[in-house]
């Protein structure tokens, strides 16, 4: 991604990570307000074993409400945080293993809340998959006719060719 064509503003972000990855979600709260992000921190406290599903909920919903722009949440693998995100209506989840799935997540997806591991990735990569998350624009074009598809789906639409 060139510097053009990256879209860099500041985000209200909801985050909330399981027992898992507290130290990682604490290091990205802390590096994405340094960046001049609103961060709400939804996550549980050290020692404190939560449900994911739970957290994701809490994230979704701020997402979907308009409470947040975008959402982060951070579990062990990132997929089961991205599993139940993705059965809020309005949400569009990606487990993020690098930067490109994180910028493709955003360009072709329009995802809303992006879902990494700690047990999978340092604190370090997850603040840069966050930023590119963030830092990437929708596409749009093609791309917007096939998240209509997605979003069709939660309502048990048809989805039209």
């Amino acid at each position: 991604m060139t510097q053009d064509e990256a879209v860099h503003r500041n985000y209200r972000i909801a985050i909330a990570s399981d027992h898992a990855a507290v130290p990682e979600r604490q290091a990205l709260i802390d590096y994405l307000r340094a960046e001049g992000h609103e961060v709400s921190d939804f996550g549980s406290e050290p020692g404190e074993a939560v449900d994911y599903p739970d957290q994701a909920a809490l994230v979704s919903r701020a997402v979907v409400s308009g409470e947040a722009d975008r959402g982060i949440l951070i579990c062990g693998t990132g997929l089961g945080v991205c599993m139940a995100a993705n059965k809020v209506d309005g949400i569009r989840a990606a487990t993020v293993h690098d930067t490109f799935t994180a910028e493709m997540a955003r360009r072709h997806n329009d995802a809303n809340v992006a879902c990494m591991g700690a047990r999978v990735h340092a604190a370090a990569a997850i603040c840069r998959m966050a930023d590119v998350f963030l830092d990437s624009p929708f596409d749009g074009g093609r791309h917007a006719g096939r998240v209509d598809k997605i979003m069709a789906l939660e309502q048990d639409a048809p989805v039209s060719s």
